[in-house]
C-alpha cells in the first residue's frame, strides 16, 4: 500500500503511463483490418485524460493487497477494459443524436473526424474488447461488475433518464439518481473490480463499495459545476454546453454554492469510510477528486 510519503501527483502519472502502455498493448493496430475501425478506437483512447477508472481500480487493489508484480496481470486486463468502455461512453454521447459536441480531450470528437457511422463502430468495438479484456481476469464476478455498472440501472439507464430530463425541472433527488447511474455506476464498479481481483473480504468490498458511490457522485457534481466555472483550455471542451442544452444539473437545481458544500461533503465522507486515513493513496486520490479542475 502506498505511503504517505508518496507524491499524489507523480503516482497518478506513474499509473497513467501504466494504462497507456496496457492500452496500446490490447487495442487493435492500425495495420490490422479494418484499419479505419482500429484507427478511430485508438484515436480516441489514446487521446489522453485523467485515466481515473483504471487509476481507482489499481489503487483499490493496492488497498487490498493485491499482487503488483508482473507484466501480465488480471488487474491489467481490467484497467484496459475499464478505459475502454468509458471512452466509448464517450464517443457516443458527444453523438449529434445525445451531447452533440465537436471537441473532446481538446481535439475534435470522434464522429467529427471518423463521421457518425464510424464513431457508432468504434463505440461498439471498444465495449467488444473493454469484456472480452475482462473476462480475461478469469473472474466471472468482475465481468458481472463491469455489466451491471453500464447496463439499465447503471451508465445506459443514467444517460436514457439525463435526455428525459432536458428542458424541465427536477429535484434534489432525481438529479442524485441520474448522476449515481449516469458517472458513479463505474468508479464504484471500477473501485469494485479492484477489490475483487486482489481477492477482498466481504467486509472490506463493502466499506470500499461505500468510498466508490461516493466519490462518484461527487466527481459528476464537481464536473457539473466546472461546466459553469471551469476553463475551457483545461476542460478540453466547451464551457456552459449544459445550459445551452438545458440539461438538469445539480448547481441547477440546488444552487452553485450548495453544490460545492455538497461535493465537499461527499468527499469527506468516501475519506472517512476508509482505515490508516492518513496513509492511503484512496484518501488522496479522494482529494484529487475534489481539486479537480479538468
Amino acid at each position: 500500500m502506498p505511503s504517505k510519503a508518496v507524491d499524489t501527483g507523480k503516482y497518478l502519472k506513474q499509473v497513467q503511463a501504466r494504462t497507456d502502455k496496457l492500452l496500446d498493448r490490447y487495442l487493435p493496430g492500425v495495420d490490422v483490418p479494418p484499419h479505419l475501425l482500429h484507427e478511430a478506437m485508438r484515436y480516441s483512447v489514446m487521446a489522453g485524460g485523467k485515466r481515473l477508472r483504471p487509476i481507482l481500480a489499481w489503487a483499490a487493489y493496492q488497498y487490498c493487497g493485491g499482487d503488483t508484480e508482473g507484466d501480465d496481470l488480471a488487474i491489467h486486463y481490467a484497467m484496459a477494459a475499464l478505459e475502454m468502455v468509458h471512452t466509448y461512453s464517450l464517443i457516443h454521447d458527444d453523438l449529434p443524436c445525445m451531447d452533440d459536441d465537436d471537441l473532446r480531450r481538446g481535439m475534435p470528437t470522434c464522429h467529427k473526424k471518423y463521421g457518425e457511422a464510424v464513431a457508432v463502430l468504434a463505440g461498439d468495438a471498444l465495449h467488444d474488447v473493454a469484456f472480452n479484456l475482462m473476462a480475461s481476469t478469469g473472474s466471472t464476478a468482475v465481468v458481472v461488475e463491469l455489466a451491471h455498472a453500464i447496463g439499465t440501472d447503471g451508465m445506459l439507464g443514467g444517460q436514457v433518464a439525463d435526455i428525459q430530463a432536458e428542458g424541465r425541472d427536477v429535484d434534489r433527488e432525481e438529479i442524485i439518481d441520474i448522476h449515481r447511474r449516469k458517472t458513479g455506476a463505474l468508479i464504484r464498479c471500477s473501485v469494485r473490480v479492484g477489490a475483487i481481483l486482489a481477492g477482498a473480504s466481504a467486509d472490506t468490498l463493502e466499506k470500499l463499495s461505500t468510498y466508490g458511490a461516493r466519490i462518484g457522485l461527487a466527481f459528476q457534481i464537481i464536473d457539473d459545476i466546472l461546466d459553469i466555472e471551469g476553463d475551457q483550455s483545461l476542460l478540453g471542451k466547451a464551457v456552459g454546453a449544459d445550459c445551452k442544452k438545458q440539461k438538469a444539473t445539480y448547481p441547477g437545481v440546488v444552487g452553485l454554492n450548495q453544490a460545492h458544500d455538497d461535493a465537499a461533503e461527499l468527499i469527506a465522507q468516501a475519506k472517512a469510510v476508509l482505515d490508516e486515513y492518513d496513509d492511503n493513496m484512496l484518501v488522496h486520490i479522494a482529494d484529487y477528486i475534489a481539486q479537480r479542475r479538468n
